[in-house]
């Protein structure tokens, strides 16, 4: 279920911030090409006033070349007109109040020398703009004060998204709690009802094993008796599996949890299995790192380092051995317990920590397996805080647990 939470969570963030990124982007891109049209227009306003042809004249009408420039007043930008004469500065007109520090007369200089007529630049970090498409006239823009604009929206629009976001996480959280509800509650009642069939299951089960152990064995039911005692027994570890995966996936209580030694635990179940593995010609070798302190419940930490360790027995090569790793880097603790023989087929990697899933179905079945195993596994190490993953190469398999200290 929280696999699921997680997945219908990141869906549902992840198509609404999609659609304000880009609003976002088009806010700013529409508020870059207002300003743009206006730093053009503003540019272009002397010279096409320069430039405006002459009308018949009468008393109403002041001719172009009566008017006087430097009346001329644009309360948008911080604009100049520069009057050239023989290639050099003859005079420099103001048309807006702001009093600022902006070097006209260095500015103009520098852009005498330059072949383009028309330069706007970046307004975002653009220092000026200017037209100097007639050969006695430039006008020029001090762009700080556009530059200072942009970026308070641009600031501005990024806050809203930022402050968008986080709003949107919680309805998107609210509405895949409401989306999954229904599902988190079918899969408690399923959880819930395993638990209660096993339990229910249980008592049966052990009055069938213990009137086995009581009937006489004789040449006629000897092979029943035995059928008996060999199902009773598959079906008891079946309900046990349910019971403790029943159990883990309700989650636990981490009041519970001691700090272990975990170098030990792992070195005792390691010892343990080396037996069985024996019997198989199969050696088990143990590098841990001494004194691995972890804050576990101790119980489980065995069941779990136990069902790897099996695992990896059940799908060994004769005559080859087991590596069992124990290290911690930067408080990180690394369980790596590898084993030689048949890979994990491409794409059962996740698989084959789900109830139930059996790679080679035949095969289990004979060995009393039915697919609980790594299930209780990995809710193990969920519970823990950590995280489990398996992959093979080069016909050697590697289970890998990963705590935090």
């Amino acid at each position: 279920m929280k696999k699921l939470n997680r997945k219908v969570l990141l869906t549902i963030f992840t198509i609404i911030s999609i659609f304000l990124v880009f609003g976002t982007i088009f806010y700013n891109i529409q508020a870059y090409m207002t300003e743009y049209d206006n730093v053009f227009r503003s540019l272009n306003i002397i010279n096409e006033f320069n430039n405006r042809p002459n009308r018949p004249f009468n008393n109403n009408f002041i001719r172009p070349e009566d008017r006087e420039i430097d009346n001329m007043m644009i309360m948008d930008y911080e604009v100049y007109t520069v009057k050239i004469s023989n290639g050099s500065i003859e005079r420099i007109i103001g048309h807006s109040n702001t009093e600022s520090t902006f070097d006209v007369e260095s500015v103009a200089n520098e852009i005498l020398n330059k072949e383009q007529d028309l330069v706007i630049g970046s307004l975002y970090n653009s220092k000026y703009a200017y037209n100097s498409k007639t050969n006695d006239t430039i006008v020029i823009i001090n762009m700080e004060s556009v530059n200072s604009k942009l970026y308070g929206i641009l600031f501005k629009s990024v806050l809203v998204f930022a402050v968008s976001e986080i709003i949107i996480y919680v309805i998107s959280l609210l509405i895949t709690r409401w989306i999954t509800k229904p599902a988190e509650e079918s899969f408690k009642k399923q959880r819930d009802f395993i638990a209660d069939a096993s339990h229910e299951l249980k008592t049966p089960l052990a009055v069938i094993m213990a009137s086995s152990d009581e009937l006489k064995e004789d040449k006629k039911n000897a092979k029943y008796i035995e059928n008996i005692k060999y199902e009773s027994d598959r079906m008891n570890k079946l309900i046990t599996g349910l019971l403790d995966l029943s159990k883990l996936e309700s989650g636990v209580s981490k009041d519970t949890y001691k700090e272990e030694n975990l170098s030990k635990i792992i070195e005792k179940i390691s010892l343990t299995f080396e037996a069985i593995a024996f019997e198989q010609n199969i050696s088990i070798e143990a590098y841990l790192e001494k004194d691995v302190m972890f804050k576990c419940n101790k119980d489980e930490i065995e069941k779990l380092i136990s069902i790897i360790i099996d695992n990896a027995i059940k799908h060994s090569y004769k005559d080859s051995s087991i590596e069992v790793n124990l290290k911690v880097e930067k408080n990180i603790i690394n369980i790596d317990i590898t084993n030689s023989g048949d890979p994990i087929k491409p794409g059962d990697e996740e698989k084959i920590f789900e109830r139930f899933y059996r790679a080679d179905k035949s095969r289990n079945r004979e060995s009393n397996r039915y697919g609980l195993g790594l299930a209780i596994a990995k809710n193990i190490v969920t519970n823990h805080g950590g995280t489990i993953k398996a992959f093979s190469k080069d016909n050697k398999t590697t289970f890998k647990i990963v705590f935090k200290k």
